[in-house]
């Protein structure tokens, strides 16, 4: 689907072909028989003007029963057509166009969410002036959403328009050329002359006029691709603002905010008058088209057989009708030239978006077209634990220098690292490079096999989803029974919620507007505690609790998963302690000039901690009487 015809015939040959090819079919078959309408309808227009302009013949005996008889016979056709043929077929072309929708959406939507993480891929952009190829596509949400449904939509409609093009050519042409006549001074084209002159006419006119409407399309299509750029642009700002109202409210920066939003109208207010010259300008081309087209091509061509008197006002007539009708459906393209170039705005979206995860399917070849992106992942046994070796961090850019370099490093089973150093050392980058989350560097990154790993973040964003399935995540909810889901709410501080476990919202709002920051972190340690990992990253993980919480939220994970390597990152000095001042964490590391070193905890204390660390404590005296350990000596000597 990386090319325009290629996300064009996508859904006709996937696995719901029957259900596409059969819904084209129909609609066919309904635009064939509309066009066949429009034949009959031209003829019963000969009909009734024939048995106006004859009402007074001394011939005619009946003609008001005519006159009605022609115009009924025209209504019928009028309401067959409009509403058998016309509102079935839009019926018909909904419903695909719905389908084609839905398939299409779902596939941008597995492709975005594989376990290739995609969506996080796909948004890092290139530095200015690299290959378009590894750019970031902008306004994702507004390709996914709205591009797909202004291309499938526009699709289907231009669909539509070419077959009745076709439809009209065949049936139309045909009743031209049965009821042409020879035209004085064209002897030689015999009884063809009429009709050779109705399709000059049209092969003249129209191909003309379609090609200064396809010019002015390609400009509107220009500023079409623009506007849905900065209106995606204003509208994702919009959002943003939503998500962080708190802080802008703090902060006082409405001012800020407001200058934002303005400058970003602006751009779709300037591109919108852009658009609405051309479209006020195509308007007025497509007015004076038409009444040429109804009002003198269309009568031209059987005028001077009339004038001859070789045909009859009702030939005439009706052969203008046709000439109409054929003018009409080959104009189709003229008409909706707006419409075809939002089209091809759209479609350019939507297969730039299909390139850009295309191109991301392949996450190291990718980031290589723009950095170092050199890192090896592998396996070895899970006794072993997690290996680092010859790592080297980098940012964008072939000529980047490592930020962090990481020698040799190994985190055995069992074992709680604590990961120190100052604010943009590098920490979290580290942690994202071990979880294949950082596209830029070289080194060779081992698991141990078997083992769940956890990734916990510091910023914690809840989908609208049922409580006990937010404490699942990032499994399923069938997968674990209550009562373990229960229990870990329970054992993360949450158990006031567990009467909640089915529901989406709490009083009408959603988990991720109930919680607090802190209970956000207390569900991330419930999701732990379910899911039991072996290897988890703490990346303050606990920042938003309070020095007892914060306790907690490690005694908790310290009791309920044996064997559980950690490796976490906080800002604070010194590393949490059990209640009773017992260490949870055996080692640190220290990230210092670009470089990670990890030391067992004990040899970066203060020296009198050290000390009374290693030493034993000493004993305390026996106090008691000699008599008291006599009896105590005979008692065991009993036993």
């Amino acid at each position: 689907m990386r090319r325009f015809w290629g996300l064009m015939r996508a859904y006709w040959f996937s696995d719901r072909w029957k259900e596409a090819w059969g819904l084209t079919l129909v609609i066919t078959l309904l635009t064939a028989l509309s066009s066949k309408t429009s034949v009959w309808m031209a003829e019963a227009s000969g009909e009734l003007v024939n048995s106006i302009a004859f009402f007074h013949d001394p011939g005619n005996s009946t003609p008001m029963a005519s006159l009605l008889a022609a115009a009924g016979a025209l209504l019928l056709l009028v309401l067959v057509k409009d509403i058998g043929f016309i509102g079935v077929r839009h019926f018909f072309s909904a419903t695909l166009h719905r389908k084609w929708r839905g398939w299409l959406n779902n596939r941008f939507n597995e492709a975005l969410l594989d376990g290739n993480h995609t969506h996080l891929h796909v948004q890092h952009s290139a530095s200015d002036g690299a290959d378009p190829g590894t750019a970031a596509p902008d306004n994702i949400d507004q390709r996914v959403q709205e591009s797909i449904k202004g291309m499938t939509g526009g699709a289907i409609g231009l669909a539509m328009g070419i077959m009745g093009v076709v439809a009209s050519l065949y049936f139309v042409g045909r009743k031209l050329i049965e009821t042409s006549t020879e035209v004085s001074g064209l002897e030689y084209l015999g009884s063809y002359g009429s009709a050779v002159l109705a399709f000059a006419a049209v092969a003249i006119y129209v191909p003309l006029n379609t090609y200064i409407a396809v010019k002015v399309g390609g400009l509107l299509e220009r500023l079409t691709v623009r506007m849905q750029q900065a209106e995606g642009s204003y509208r994702g700002e919009l959002t943003t603002l939503l998500r962080r109202s708190f802080h802008v409210a703090a902060s006082h920066g409405e001012g800020v905010q407001k200058e934002m939003h303005g400058r970003l109208y602006r751009d779709i207010d300037r591109t919108w008058a852009s658009l609405n010259k051309v479209h006020a300008g195509y308007m007025s081309f497509e007015l004076i088209y038409n009444f040429v087209a109804a009002r003198i091509i269309a009568y031209g061509p059987g005028l001077l057989p009339y004038t001859q008197g070789t045909i009859s006002l009702k030939s005439y007539i009706t052969g203008a009708e046709l000439v109409n009708s054929l003018i009409s459906q080959c104009s189709w393209f003229i008409h909706v030239m707006p419409s075809i170039a939002t089209l091809k705005a759209n479609s350019r979206r939507v297969t730039d978006l299909a390139n850009a995860i295309e191109n991301v399917q392949r996450p190291r070849e990718f980031y290589g077209q723009t950095g170092r992106s050199e890192f090896r992942y592998g396996g070895q046994h899970a006794v072993f634990g997690l290996a680092l070796r010859n790592l080297e961090l980098m940012h964008q850019g072939q000529d980047a220098v490592p930020f962090l370099k990481v020698s040799d490093m190994r985190f055995r089973r069992g074992e709680w690292t604590f990961m120190r150093g100052e604010s943009g050392c590098g920490k979290t980058s580290l942690v994202k490079a071990i979880n294949g989350l950082w596209p830029y560097g070289r080194g060779d990154i081992v698991f141990p096999e078997g083992v769940r790993s956890f990734y916990a973040a510091q910023e914690v964003k809840l989908p609208h989803i049922s409580l006990k399935r937010l404490v699942c995540l990032p499994g399923c909810a069938g997968e674990y029974s209550d009562a373990a889901v229960a229990s870990a709410l329970h054992k993360s501080g949450l158990g006031d919620f567990i009467a909640h476990l089915g529901d989406e919202t709490s009083d009408g709002n959603i988990w991720d507007q109930v919680f607090s920051g802190g209970q956000k972190q207390k569900l991330v340690l419930a999701r732990i505690l379910l899911l039991q990992p072996g290897l988890l990253f703490l990346d303050e993980a606990s920042s938003a609790l309070d020095p007892e919480a914060k306790t907690a939220f490690h005694q908790a994970i310290k009791d309920n998963c044996p064997g559980v390597t950690v490796i976490s990152i906080m800002h604070e000095a010194t590393p949490p302690k059990s209640a009773a001042g017992v260490e949870f964490y055996t080692s640190v590391l220290s990230i210092a000039d670009g470089v990670a070193s990890k030391k067992p905890l004990v040899h970066t204390l203060p020296i009198e901690l050290t000390s009374a660390l290693v030493q034993p404590p000493p004993k305390k005296a026996d106090t008691r009487s000699p008599a008291e350990l006599a009896s105590l000596f005979k008692g065991n000597s009993r036993r």
